[in-house]
């Protein structure tokens, strides 16, 4: 990262290898390259099962593959060779002081294990993200489902499970990892002694669903949240649509943000005249809520009375939280992103120059911008020449333990 101050890359020196596959981990091995880190990914040759994942492009690319794997570097072994297995964990147990840290989803090969690897350095960090805290395996859609978060989502009528598109928990988990890592190394550098971290993911589903009160409500009022739509739990939140069919996501969290949008819609007597047929206090957020569907019929009419570009000039000029619906498309051409400095265009080989986010964090004032991804096996001959010398290189490639870009894809 040319031209980020030593602030804005808090882990330049750090040297980490990564052997993941998926959100999760890929996610944390980013997030920590962007802050500085030199992030190694290891993959078999033909790469892991994420190579390939849709999205691709024409040429069969995965676009979702360059897209979190952003300014690392990568390195093709074949991890079922004992001779791969060994130049991974030197690759691992090595690096300097500011090396000996592994972050992987990669479970149950005692090769590259906490105790395998603590035994050739005792400081080792090692993190490991598993399915399910028992060892059971675990995705994001498999966890979501035994959570409850599906039998919420989704329209009031709705009689089946319902799953979100977001991998919430992949998502989660990987910035608890990359927390994980800093805190552990901060941790190191003031003890020098090393950390074995544990992430399940399915922990992350549940931590969550319990700091949020999902699973505490029943367990203290015996009470099921129930499915709402696009309603918003505890507070007055609804999306409404225009004459011309576009629609809009409004919430109104505050006093201010009802009033303004009983002004708007010109409907500040007939809620009045509501709260007393119902006998209800609507600065009370709850009594908001609870009334939320025939507040929602007396906005509506304003609503299909006005264009988009009608509501949006006069949404804007209140204090109400808002935003019209849009497709990725529309997102990525809106100037939230050609004028946000957190995208940059990025010339990505294989899939092509386009605006891609670098970190989200802006640290002094600025963000780190992204760096292209690599090929599968790169990386291979300038990380491993550091450690292994020219003909036991040599050897290495040429009997397949090891590849480079030109030949690690190939299956």
């Amino acid at each position: 990262m040319t031209g980020t101050s030593s602030s804005a890359t808090p882990l330049a020196g750090v040297r980490i290898v990564e052997i993941s596959s998926f959100v999760a981990v890929p996610l944390a091995g980013m997030t920590l390259a962007q802050l500085g880190a030199e992030v190694i990914r290891v993959d078999p040759i033909g790469g892991a099962a994420d190579y390939r994942r849709w999205p691709l492009t024409d040429d069969g690319e995965s676009i979702y593959w360059a897209g979190l794997n952003k300014g690392k570097r990568s390195v093709a072994v074949d991890m079922r060779s004992p001779d791969g297995q060994e130049l991974i964990a030197r690759l691992i147990a090595e690096g300097g002081p500011r090396g000996g840290i592994l972050i992987t989803n990669v479970v149950g090969r005692d090769w590259h294990g906490y105790d395998a690897l603590a035994a050739r350095r005792p400081d080792l960090i090692h993190l490991e993200v598993s399915g399910r805290a028992d060892g059971g395996t675990g995705v994001d859609y498999t966890v979501n489902a035994g959570v409850g978060f599906p039998l919420v989502t989704g329209p009031a009528t709705q009689s089946g499970p319902v799953n979100h598109v977001l991998p919430a928990w992949d998502l989660a988990c990987g910035l608890y990892a990359a927390l994980g890592i800093v805190s552990a190394l901060r941790h190191r550098d003031a003890t020098g002694a090393g950390t074995r971290i544990r992430l399940p993911l399915e922990d992350v589903a549940l931590a969550t669903a319990g700091n949020m009160g999902f699973l505490t409500e029943p367990m203290i009022t015996g009470s099921q949240r129930q499915r709402l739509g696009n309603s918003l739990y505890g507070q007055y939140g609804a999306n409404f649509t225009s004459s011309d069919g576009v629609s809009f996501m409004l919430v109104a969290l505050t006093g201010r943000h009802f009033r303004d949008l009983t002004e708007l819609t010109g409907t500040t007597k007939a809620v009045a005249a509501l709260a007393e047929a119902l006998d209800a206090d609507f600065t009370d957020e709850g009594q908001r809520y609870r009334h939320r569907d025939a507040l929602t019929g007396l906005f509506s009419v304003w609503f299909a009375e006005h264009t988009g570009e009608q509501i949006a000039a006069a949404l804007a000029g209140t204090s109400i939280l808002w935003e019209r619906y849009r497709t990725f498309a529309e997102a990525g051409t809106d100037p939230k992103v050609t004028e946000n400095p957190l995208f940059t265009t990025l010339q990505q080989p294989r899939i092509g120059a386009h605006l891609a986010p670098g970190l989200p964090l802006m640290i002094d004032g600025a963000h780190n911008p992204a760096v292209a991804a690599p090929a599968l096996g790169d990386d291979t001959e300038a990380v491993l020449a550091e450690s292994v010398g020219a003909d036991e290189l040599g050897r290495l490639l040429e009997s397949r333990v090891v590849a480079t870009s030109s030949d690690a894809d190939r299956r």
